[in-house]
């Protein structure tokens, strides 16, 4: 169970980094970050299948989803200069809590 959730981790990171990568590509004008689009993008579903095999698919959408976004905002505050408010980060913290309590249900 340990291995799925680091699966999950991990496609979670690689779908952010895709995410990240479609910003940078410019409307896939560049090639280095295009390429980074797809193998982001294709390295995260192939992990996330793998992990779905051990984990359920709700709580297991609602986290690559919740966290995804999590990070992907992070990302675009650190790395793209973009402004977040009160609101955003009470969004967020809910966001997170709401990914806990889905995975704390057995």
């Amino acid at each position: 169970m340990i291995a799925a959730y680091l699966l999950l981790g991990c496609a979670i990171v690689m779908e952010v980094l895709g995410s990240s990568m479609l910003k940078l590509s410019e409307g896939f004008k560049r090639l280095l970050p295009s390429i980074g689009v797809i193998v982001g993008y294709s390295v995260a579903f192939y992990l996330f299948s793998i992990a779905l095999k051990q984990l359920p698919l709700g709580v297991s959408y609602a986290t690559w989803s919740g966290v995804g976004t999590v990070l992907t905002v992070l990302v675009g505050v650190y790395m793209f200069k973009e402004k977040i408010n009160r609101k955003t980060i009470i969004g967020l913290v809910l966001l997170l809590v709401g990914i806990i309590l889905l995975n704390l249900q057995k």
